[in-house]
Order: structure tokens, then C-alpha cells, then sequence
């Protein structure tokens, strides 16, 4: 019994001494703790990205091809591996062009100027063509407008600019070069206006163009309460750091969106100081 109990504690001893040297042996630093926490950030970047969209099943079903083709391999089934290894070869290529769209969205919010300005080695540089002038925008003015359109049931899509440039939507609109007030976009937005089809955006506190059309979103997800406004308030938003503002044609509901999400808000004066509080960034 005393010799069991003597190769018992011997095992013990001998399994101590090795889990210890295991633990000593394994060396981390500062910068492998970086390094852990940058691959985490990106991936959960990433998964916001394309969180709702069809990326994620497009991607399992890569990975999927992928196994499959690692199981022909093994299975030394030639011809299909061949084939397999062949689309595989090319799957960088393949992914640039299926995941355009998040690639685009990933890349431009890393260059975005508010993202550079959460960096304090970035503040001093002028990226922001429009400097302060979003902080000018008479938020009061358009909420009063988008008031009495949700009473009126009056639909109406209103974008404004913040960093990003939006020549690539104002050149499908009509510009313009009007002051921001509450008749103004009242009047844009009447049912029998000319203008009132599309969207009006804002730069700073001056309406630049007026039917604009906007990207619509692909993402499956989008409630079916949401219409067509509504998508490319989205889809907007998506591409570009701007703000966007709904009035439904349907029930009168205002709706704000930022980053291709919804944002809730209690009552207009809450909303109001969201989006000034957004637009100061």
C-alpha cells in the first residue's frame, strides 16, 4: 500500500513539476496581448458588417466548399479535388467581388474622419473638408417640418452630410442652394410638389440637392414595417457616415437611422439632442 501511495505521489510530483515548466515556458508580452486584442476588435468589426446581410451565408457556404474539397483530398478522389482546388485558388479574387460591398463599408469606416478623430495622433489633421459645419444645422427647423409632416402623413426623406462627401448621390438630384427652414422642406415634400419624389440633403444648414436618389440596402433583415424610404435611409447610412430622417407616407412615423441602424428616441426633443449630438462628433 505504502509503495502504491509512494508512485502516486511520484506521478503527482513529476506531473506538477511539467504543468509548471509548461507555464513558465509559455512567454506572452505586451505586444502579443495587442495583437489578441486588434484580431478580436477587427473580427468583431467585421461581424458588424455584415451582421444581417446575406455575407454570412455566402460564407458558410465557402467554407463548406472548402471542406468539402480538404474531403475529395483525402479521399484522393482526383478529378472533383482538382476542380474544388481550382475555385479555391481563385477564392480572394472571388471574395473581393462577392463581399464588395462589406469590403467598402469596413474600408470607409477605418478612413472615416470621426473614426481617425477618436485617435488622438489624427486631431490636428485637417481631413474634414467640412469642418465645423454640420454643428450649424438647424435640427429645430427640420424637426418642426417633419412634425407637421407626421400629422399630414406627408412622406419625406431627408439626409444630412457629415464627413463624407455625397457627390456620388447629389449629382443624381437636382442642386440647389437653399437655407435650411421648416416651409422650405414643407414645401419640397408637399404631395403635388415636383420634388417631393426621392430625397433632400443637407450640407451644414443649406439644402444641396433635392430628388436624390439612394442607394437601397440588401439587408434581408430589414423589418417589413420599413418601406422603401425607409431601405434607403439605410442603405445611405450604410455607405456613408450621414444621417438620415423618415416621415412613413403610411402611418406618419418619424424615423431616424445612423450607421444602417435604427436608432429609438423617446419624443422629438429627445431626437433632437441625438442628432445634434451626432452631428458634433
Amino acid at each position: 500500500m505504502k509503495k502504491e501511495l509512494c508512485h502516486v505521489s511520484t506521478f503527482f510530483y513529476i506531473y506538477k513539476n511539467y504543468v509548471l515548466e509548461q507555464i513558465n515556458s509559455f512567454d506572452i508580452g505586451f505586444l502579443d496581448i495587442l495583437d489578441i486584442v486588434l484580431m478580436a476588435f477587427l473580427l468583431y468589426s467585421v461581424y458588424r458588417l455584415v451582421r444581417g446581410t446575406v455575407a454570412i451565408p455566402i460564407f458558410i457556404g465557402i467554407v463548406m466548399v472548402y471542406l468539402i474539397w480538404k474531403l475529395t483530398e483525402l479521399l484522393h478522389m482526383t478529378l472533383l479535388s482538382t476542380l474544388l482546388g481550382q475555385f479555391i485558388n481563385v477564392g480572394v479574387f472571388a471574395l473581393i467581388v462577392v463581399f464588395q460591398q462589406e469590403i467598402r463599408k469596413f474600408l470607409l469606416l477605418i478612413g472615416s474622419t470621426r473614426f481617425l478623430k477618436k485617435i488622438k495622433l489624427f486631431d490636428k489633421l485637417k481631413f474634414d473638408k467640412n469642418g465645423n459645419a454640420t454643428a450649424l444645422t438647424d435640427v429645430k427647423a427640420i424637426l418642426d417640418a417633419f412634425q407637421n409632416m407626421s400629422i399630414s402623413k406627408t412622406g419625406a426623406l431627408v439626409v444630412i452630410q457629415r464627413s463624407n462627401a455625397l457627390e456620388f448621390v447629389k449629382n443624381s438630384g437636382d442642386r440647389m442652394q437653399i437655407q435650411v427652414t421648416q416651409p422650405i422642406l414643407e414645401s419640397i415634400f408637399f404631395k403635388n410638389s415636383p420634388l417631393h419624389d426621392g430625397a433632400a440633403l443637407i450640407e451644414g444648414n443649406t439644402i444641396t440637392a433635392t430628388r436624390v436618389i439612394l442607394p437601397v440596402t440588401a439587408d434581408i433583415k430589414v423589418p417589413s414595417r420599413f418601406g422603401l424610404r425607409h431601405r434607403a435611409a439605410i442603405g445611405i447610412t450604410e455607405k456613408t457616415d450621414a444621417l438620415a430622417l423618415v416621415v412613413s407616407e403610411e402611418n406618419g412615423v418619424i424615423s431616424y437611422f445612423k450607421n444602417g441602424e435604427f436608432i429609438p428616441f423617446d419624443d422629438l426633443d429627445s431626437l433632437k439632442s441625438i442628432i445634434q449630438e451626432d452631428l458634433l462628433v
